[in-house]
């Protein structure tokens, strides 16, 4: 059986999906999605891998390891204080990136029902 032709806007929708694959990869796992919670809750001063690791069930080097993840992303920044860093969510491009792909696939759908 033969694929059936997609139109423009699909190809541009699976395009941005593509593009965005890094932070829906870094968006999927669970420990990130609290990461995330965790920090959106402490937007004004943020929170160290300490703080972090004392509201969640993991060691301080997993921890560490999913932050790599999401300040790869940008979904995550950091700002050094003394000896710590502390963590806090940079959401703005990521949620432009999000907007968009949902942006795109909703004009693919609209092709569709044409």
């Amino acid at each position: 059986m033969s694929e059936a032709p997609i139109s423009e806007a699909q190809q541009l929708a699976l395009d941005e999906f593509v593009s965005d694959i890094d932070v829906l990869n870094a968006l999927s796992d669970s420990n990130r999605q609290k990461i995330i919670i965790l920090l959106g809750s402490h937007l004004k001063h943020g929170l160290t891998v300490t703080e972090l690791v004392e509201n969640m069930s993991l060691s301080q080097p997993a921890v560490s390891h999913h932050l790599k993840i999401l300040k790869q992303v940008k979904i995550v920044g950091s700002t050094k204080h003394g000896l710590q860093n502390t963590y806090h969510l940079t959401l703005d491009n990521t949620l432009e990136k999000l907007e968009r792909l949902v942006a795109l696939i909703r004009a693919s759908l609209q092709n569709i029902e044409d």
